[in-house]
């Protein structure tokens, strides 16, 4: 099964810039999509919902600040901006407009992929209070998108990565079916009760890598599903 990783969507008019960002982000272990103008990048940050943004100014249907603008009335996503222009006036205003971070052409692979995981880090603290989320024997990289069971890295699929994300950033509390599906599917699939039952079963039974822990997730017929709030796990000491 295919697991979760980062999205990264790149907007750029040049094929041959496309081309190479998505051959060294996909060495990075990354999933890339791409867009060479600045309305259907908009299309695609609603559709594909992207970790992160790369996005270049000169786009052959509207200036790359016009896109941030335009994503910043919905959507926090980091958008890095990756273009010749390197004027202090040019830096400024996409930065005002929103951008997160500004790197110029040409450019090095190595610091644009450190810009880049330092943004996704920054984005997960801004979201969840920390790069990590643990519940007990439960820990999730929300940077990497790894998950960890007693130690033991647990791979899942996307959806199934973003309902548990949902649920332990919610610990504790009672999650209305609509809620759930709402936030993991999208309003048009709020009465698909039945496709949650799946998930949550499938999700069950790979917190069972840690013996009773599939109850963790706690069902009230007809209303819901909650996290239950796990203790600590001890430290083992060493024999």
């Amino acid at each position: 099964m295919q697991e979760k990783k980062n999205t990264i969507l790149i907007v750029d008019d040049e094929e041959q810039i496309r081309k190479m960002l998505n051959i060294f982000l996909d060495a990075a272990d990354f999933k890339v999509v791409e867009s060479e103008n600045g309305k259907q990048a908009i299309r695609m940050a609603a559709s594909v919902k992207p970790d992160l943004i790369i996005l270049d100014l000169g786009l052959p249907d509207m200036d790359g600040k016009e896109v941030v603008t335009a994503l910043r009335q919905w959507a926090q996503t980091p958008i890095i901006v990756l273009t010749v222009r390197s004027d202090d006036s040019e830096v400024s205003a996409a930065l005002n407009m929103g951008a997160d971070d500004y790197v110029t052409k040409p450019f090095s692979a190595d610091v644009l992929l450190a810009r880049i995981n330092a943004n996704l880090r920054k984005n997960a603290v801004r979201e969840a209070g920390e790069p990590n989320l643990v519940n007990g024997p439960i820990s999730m990289d929300l940077v990497r998108h790894e998950v960890f069971i007693d130690g033991e890295r647990i791979s899942f699929t996307p959806k199934e990565y973003d309902l548990l994300r949902y649920f332990l950033l919610n610990r504790g509390r009672m999650l209305t079916h609509k809620q759930i599906l709402k936030e993991i599917w999208g309003a048009a699939h709020t009465e698909d009760t039945q496709y949650l039952r799946v998930y949550i079963g499938q999700l069950r039974e790979k917190l069972e890598t840690v013996a009773n822990l599939k109850h963790i997730i706690v069902s009230e017929a007809g209303v819901g599903y909650r996290m239950d709030v796990c203790a600590a796990v001890p430290a083992t000491s060493a024999a």
